[in-house]
């Protein structure tokens, strides 16, 4: 007989294993390399699958591949990402077909790059379906809601998912590697130079220990 033939009776301890509570999730928003690019800022959340790839990246990261809410392996793989308005992966493709569908907000996404680049924005439920060696990427247009944060799923086929970003994207991570990065200082030490500028024009770090001299000699 057919392994699916084989009927069986699950336990309720067995099929709970295999219920993602979306208040549950963990998320990741690293492990990726675009991941620290300010136009990239997202949440990625590996649902069912996302078996670490043998080689490469992993479509959800290092990171979220490692914790899965269905940790199997059945040639499919199901997560969110989680993205406020202009944010979004850079241009990649994957080795197996994607497919993402709109949840919350409007999503536009696109494919190819340069002049043959090509997009369409997709309302709740919208679907699209990208096949193998198409560039694509997809990013949070829901502009009238700035600080609001909308939902993607994607559908990712295989068991073990590659993603690989295109020569350009990869170029664009490299070079903001290269910017230089403003220096902050630590808290001790910026209370200290507040401390010192106020000092300088004559504030209270100045004249607070005056005023209590003054105070103690007119007791």
């Amino acid at each position: 007989m057919e392994p699916w033939k084989n009927i069986r009776p699950w336990t309720r301890a067995e099929m709970m294993k295999r219920v993602a509570r979306f208040r549950s999730l963990k998320g990741s928003d690293g492990g990726l390399p675009d991941s620290k690019l300010p136009e990239c800022r997202r949440k990625l959340y590996a649902v069912i699958g996302f078996q670490p790839p043998e080689t490469g990246n992993s479509p959800v990261g290092a990171n979220a591949s490692t914790m899965p809410a269905i940790s199997i392996a059945e040639g499919f793989n199901l997560g969110y990402c989680k993205a406020k308005p202009g944010k979004g992966p850079l241009m990649h493709n994957h080795d197996t077909n994607e497919t993402f569908i709109a949840l919350t907000g409007r999503w536009r996404a696109e494919w190819n790059e340069g002049d043959a680049m090509q997009y369409v924005d997709l309302d709740p439920y919208d679907v699209i379906s990208f096949p193998v060696g198409v560039a694509r990427r997809f990013m949070n247009v829901t502009y009238g809601e700035p600080n609001r944060e909308h939902l993607l799923m994607f559908i990712i086929g295989g068991d073990h998912p590659q993603a690989e970003f295109t020569p350009a994207a990869l170029q664009r991570c490299e070079a903001f590697a290269r910017e230089p990065r403003p220096q902050t200082a630590s808290p001790a030490r910026a209370s200290r130079r507040r401390a010192s500028a106020t000092a300088a024009k004559g504030g209270p770090a100045r004249s607070a220990p005056r005023r209590r001299r003054a105070r103690r000699a007119g007791r």
